[in-house]
């Protein structure tokens, strides 16, 4: 187990490349703004996603900047980036580079984890579940290349499903994880969407600087602040003491699991969908957004919500329904979405995102000081 309980600059370094990953899979939801487009950028979003937190589980059990290891993260890096620059054409031309590339991120990690569990037998059973999962995922994705239209995207469905269900049936006793460093690596790739985000505000912004776009970067700043709130605020501190909490093994180990390989997903696709819509709204702000972009602004941000009110329920065992509430009215603003126009869209969700934030600091104001001025001594 390694004893630095702070993420390291090689870990750092690595995250970058995810930031040219995201940005990929918000280009081709863009390119492509449509429901299979859509859905193409989150089974590429959740393929690159289960890599990454595999890399977030391993570097809590194994110094990622010792000797060769780091030699190894290197390479992981760079079939990452390969991949990553695959994405625009994932289900076209480069399908099959696309798997190659995936495929050395995955052989790595499972490499790098059986050198740690070389003296932990049950963290050794653990990581041999976890590479025939990791077998099963690459497999399909390399034979998914071959195929395409629906039945591709059946078979990448398949593959993300098989993969990321492999710790869920081959257990959780045998994994190890330092909570505060497990908990501060996966606050910081939240901030790493929530900064693609705001690249997208520039991206999208391709015509004269007037006005509209101008308000329309403010109020995007203003939407992804108030989704940084939403999290870092509370929901990260109260998470995070609830890993630190629990016992280790097995409870600890399947809180992780759920609470941040699992619902941090959704929290990071949300954050990609808001991105696209950003994205549409800055390029034509007086203009109403199509149906599918509308999704992606509104929903997005709902899809943020719902993983907030889920991870609060897993660990709290509580509903959080004012969350759950804001979530139900950003989805049922959507039809509205594609008939105002983008810029009043984009009003209206930092106005209810303003107004839940508000609401609950107003409403939780002693509990959130307990929480973010814990007593001493």
């Amino acid at each position: 187990m390694r004893e630095r309980e702070q993420v390291t600059p090689l870990e750092l370094f690595f995250d970058l490349v995810f930031v040219l990953a995201l940005t990929q899979c918000t280009a081709l939801m863009a390119s492509q703004p449509t429901w299979e487009g859509l859905a193409k950028g989150l089974l590429v979003l959740g393929v690159l996603w289960w890599s990454w937190t595999g890399y977030a589980w391993l570097t809590s059990v194994l110094d990622p900047e010792e000797g060769a290891v780091r030699l190894v993260i290197f390479t992981a890096m760079a079939a990452f980036l390969v991949a990553a620059l695959a994405v625009p054409e994932a289900f076209d031309s480069l399908a099959l580079l696309f798997a190659g590339a995936y495929g050395v991120v995955r052989v790595a990690h499972i490499a790098l984890f059986m050198l740690a569990s070389r003296d932990d037998p049950g963290l050794r059973q653990s990581v041999i579940g976890l590479a025939c999962g990791t077998a099963v995922g690459v497999g399909l994705l390399v034979g998914a290349s071959f195929f395409d239209g629906a039945a591709q995207g059946a078979i990448w469905a398949a593959a993300l499903l098989l993969d990321s269900a492999g710790p869920f049936f081959f257990g959780a006793e045998g994994w190890k994880l330092v909570p505060s460093h497990f908990a501060e690596r996966h606050g910081l790739i939240i901030i790493i969407a929530l900064g693609e985000s705001i690249v997208a505000i520039g991206v999208g912004s391709n015509t004269t600087v007037d006005a509209g776009v101008v308000a329309a970067a403010v109020l995007g700043v203003a939407v992804t602040g108030a989704l940084w709130w939403l999290y870092f605020d509370v929901v990260a501190l109260v998470v995070k003491r609830r890993l630190e909490q629990a016992t280790a093994g097995r409870e600890r180990n399947e809180m992780a699991r759920d609470t941040y390989s699992y619902l941090h997903f959704p929290m990071v696709a949300g954050i990609v969908l808001l991105a696209l819509g950003l994205k549409k709204t800055l390029a034509h702000v007086d203009d109403p957004l199509e149906t599918v972009p509308a999704v992606a602004m509104l929903g997005g941000p709902a899809l943020y919500l719902l993983a907030h009110v889920a991870a609060r329920l897993r660990n709290i065992h509580t509903l959080n329904k004012q969350r759950l509430l804001c979530a139900v009215l950003l989805v049922a603003l959507i039809p509205a979405g594609t008939h105002l126009p983008a810029l009043a869209t984009l009003a209206i969700l930092a106005g209810v995102l303003v107004t839940l934030i508000g609401y609950e600091t107003w409403l939780f104001a002693e509990r959130r000081a307990e929480l973010r001025h814990p007593p001493t001594g």
